[in-house]
């Protein structure tokens, strides 16, 4: 299970300081002592503190309970970001997402049907088709980004004013050159990430293609397969191909990676902000 590992990130200690019961347990000791007008309270709490957080967060059924309460707000925090991404859409792009959820639910209810034996092929399709529904998610949401940022980006507009720039710029005082150049610059890089985007604007759409034609296979399958192992064996290839479309799902999202003042640069103030790496 997801929450049974441990990232490494997780401080034990910090987090039984702040569990709920040890905070009830310090505010009453607080509490007690103001009450009595004593600082015993106070030292007993604060040995039976030292105690506590020496012994609790070595604990293993506590580490299990932190690493599961992570994992489920971690899982809640990406759910609101998936949701806020499925709401920026378009209701073109929308129903485009609401057809390979529909995939997505005919391949688990058809998985469902299978003997008790393979039920085990299906818990491991589950992860996965989770997981390619959000990356289709993600691309559907960044390819909307990117097409209004190439329908509110003149890009000879751009160039014209790259031309007119650079008009006379030897003529120009010492002053005015040094500034028009870094003009003619900052103008050139917006043209280079125009043409960037136009650029991961045909690989998203290849790879969102790419998505669908894989699900729509995996449901063709899971409507014929009857034999665990061939289960198994087709469930190996198909995998593989997930994991190979949710690599390169990765490596089109590493490209959005910029700098907020870049940015503003490249897209200005009223333009919706694109990071895309150089």
């Amino acid at each position: 299970m997801p929450e049974d590992k441990d990232d490494g990130q997780i401080n034990f200690v910090k987090e039984a300081f702040h569990w709920q019961y040890n905070l009830i347990g310090l505010g009453g000791a607080a509490a007690f002592a103001l009450i009595s007008i004593s600082v015993l309270p106070l030292l007993l709490a604060g040995g039976a503190e030292l105690v506590y957080l020496a012994t609790i967060p070595q604990n293993s059924r506590f580490r299990r309970l932190i690493r599961s309460q992570k994992y489920a707000e971690e899982k809640r925090q990406r759910e609101l970001g998936l949701n806020d991404m499925f709401r920026e859409l378009p209701p073109e792009l929308r129903v485009r997402f609401g057809d390979v959820d529909l995939m997505c639910r005919a391949i688990r209810e058809n998985y469902k049907r299978l003997s008790s034996t393979s039920q085990m092929f299906a818990e491991q399709m589950e992860s996965k088709l989770d997981g390619l529904s959000q990356s289709y998610l993600r691309l559907l949401n960044a390819d909307f980004h990117h097409h209004e940022y190439l329908r509110t980006t003149d890009l000879n507009t751009i160039r014209h004013e790259v031309d007119q720039v650079q008009k006379d710029l030897e003529k120009q005082p010492p002053k005015v050159q040094e500034i028009n150049r870094k003009r003619v610059e900052i103008l050139n890089k917006r043209i280079e990430k125009f043409e960037k985007i136009q650029e991961n604007c045909q690989v998203i759409d290849a790879q969102c293609h790419a998505i669908e034609d894989v699900l729509q296979l995996i449901r063709d399958q899971s409507v014929t397969m009857r034999d665990p192992q061939q289960i198994s064996e087709h469930l190996d290839s198909l995998v593989k191909d997930v994991e190979q479309t949710e690599e390169t799902v990765r490596e089109v999202e590493s490209i959005f990676d910029v700098s907020p003042l870049t940015a503003d640069f490249e897209t200005g103030a009223s333009s919706p902000r694109l990071g895309i790496r150089n």
